[in-house]
């Protein structure tokens, strides 16, 4: 049997996956999924609180050090930063230190990290019970992931769309009990969209 592959993964409520059970997290469901499909990919180690800023993960990351050499690195980050009104240029420059440090635990290799977009927490009931501009939220979150995007195709990593799932138009059974986090099944949803890249990365 092949010696299992090391996988760190980095973020925020989304990784860590608020209010769902740990196997309901979506880079705990991935790693499942590639191990079903034969790709020996072990449960990841996650560092992600929810509520983290681009800045506060990298704080995090530093304190975590040495954090080692990785197989396989995610990163989905940035919600807090939009929530808290930062500017996009603030979040796209600490987004690509961010992305640099990924690639650089992922052992120098772009082509083993995965990014996922930042979903729309403004269409959940959360946001509109709290009276939020939804189309603002949007607009914000389309910039920040612009700018993830962008930074990801120069860097030669794999970005993964998942905000069009977020914003399903039914979202019965997608979110957790609090109404703004995503359920396992939304999770699962994630999954899907990230597996293929996963695999192909992984060499599957």
């Amino acid at each position: 049997m092949a010696a299992a592959l090391a996988y760190l993964a980095l973020g925020d409520s989304y990784t860590i996956g608020e209010g769902v059970e740990d196997a309901g997290r979506w880079p705990v469901q991935l790693a499942a999924r590639l191990r079903a499909l034969g790709i020996p990919l072990a449960d990841p180690r996650i560092i992600a609180t929810t509520g983290w800023t681009t800045d506060e993960l990298a704080a995090a990351m530093d304190a975590a050090e040495p954090l080692g050499a990785w197989d396989f690195v995610s990163l989905l980050i940035g919600v807090n930063n939009q929530y808290r009104g930062r500017p996009v240029d603030d979040y796209a420059a600490e987004f690509q230190r961010l992305l640099r440090r990924a690639i650089a635990l992922a052992g120098g290799r772009a082509d083993r990290v995965l990014v996922l977009s930042i979903p729309d927490w403004g269409v959940t009931p959360f946001a509109l019970a709290s009276g939020r501009d939804r189309p603002a939220i949007a607009a914000a979150l389309d910039a920040y992931n612009a700018a993830a995007r962008e930074a990801c195709a120069a860097a030669g990593v794999a970005f993964v769309d998942i905000t069009g799932i977020s914003r399903a138009p039914d979202t019965a059974g997608l979110l957790a009990e609090d109404g703004l986090h995503p359920s396992a099944a939304q999770y699962a949803r994630w999954t899907d969209a990230a597996l293929p890249v996963a695999r192909a990365l992984l060499g599957g």
